[in-house]
């Protein structure tokens, strides 16, 4: 039996988004489960998901079940993870969050759990990194409910976020069209300065790092020197603008449905100023030539088809 066959897709998605407990969602992880031989409960779990206080559109569970439907039938010849730089932009164009309300790992829950299983299951049941290779496939139940940089639709929007440009969602999408920019540089503090990221960005975009494990390489070489370099001074960033960001997330009840065929706007809450970027790109450049590639000769570069 597949999980296809197991779940009910969109038809039994519910109409609003709630907040589900990460205590709840764990104990229904089973290894039937995250094998898909066994649907989760859908009832047992509504039960248990508290909704939220806003009655606003802003919670309504179509939009984003409809955007992950649209990615599983667009990426359907394609490796799944071909979908990520795809999706995250639109994810977080779609759910229009602040980073608090980002950071409420029972939202994500409800998402992975109640809204999109059968995503989660699509994503990561077949992904060589998961299942090691060996034994039955199944899921890392951190995929479902995890840290921010793990779990499968938070770290799409998360993603996004960190890697956008004010309104500028390209920048996102060629980021995350290499998974060391999920695996190893989202959950680094020292991308959450802006230009930092940026810089790394436009390297991969200009074609000096071609490769996950170049881009690893020069992930852990930024994260090394950034615990004697205070990036911060060598490149100011000036402050996201709240008013934008609040703004942005208003105008959600009048924006019409993510574009499937070109970017989103995301809240113009401030770009990065150039001339940081330009400071900090030769001595990202000179960490990078210096930086031990594991299996160098063997990996084929990998084109981005985002750069």
């Amino acid at each position: 039996m597949s999980w296809e066959s197991v779940y009910e897709g969109a038809a039994a998605a519910p109409e609003r988004l709630a907040l589900l407990p990460d205590a709840v969602a764990r104990r229904e992880l089973d290894d039937e489960v995250l094998s898909g031989r066994s649907a989760l409960p859908h009832e047992k779990l509504d039960r248990s998901s508290r909704a939220f206080d806003d009655e606003g559109d802003r919670w309504s569970a179509r939009p984003v079940r409809e955007l992950f439907d649209a990615a599983m039938r667009r990426f359907v010849e394609a490796r799944p993870g071909a979908s990520d730089a795809w999706l995250a932009p639109r994810l977080h164009a779609t759910l229009r969050l602040t980073r608090r309300e980002a950071g409420d790992s029972e939202l994500w829950n409800h998402l992975a759990l109640r809204v999109a299983p059968d995503y989660v299951l699509w994503r990561w049941l077949g992904s060589e990194n998961e299942n090691g290779g060996g034994g039955e496939a199944r899921v890392n139940p951190r995929r479902f409910t995890g840290p921010f940089h793990v779990q499968a639709m938070a770290r799409l929007w998360w993603a996004a976020e960190m890697y956008r440009d004010g309104r500028n969602y390209a920048t996102a999408e060629a980021a995350c069209a290499n998974q060391e920019m999920f695996n190893s540089a989202l959950r680094q503090d020292v991308f959450l300065h802006r230009p930092t990221a940026q810089t790394v960005i436009r390297m991969l975009r200009d074609g000096t790092v071609t490769s996950t494990r170049a881009a690893n390489a020069l992930i852990k070489a930024v994260n090394t020197a950034g615990s004697t370099i205070q990036y911060e001074l060598v490149a100011p960033d000036d402050p996201l603008d709240t008013k934008a960001r609040r703004l942005w997330i208003e105008d959600l009840t009048y924006a019409p449905p993510v574009p499937h065929d070109s970017l989103p706007d995301g809240p113009d809450d401030g770009e990065v100023d150039f001339s940081s970027v330009a400071r900090l790109l030769p001595l990202f450049q000179e960490l990078f030539t210096t930086a031990p590639i594991r299996g160098k000769e063997e990996e084929e570069p990998v084109e981005n088809p985002y750069a």
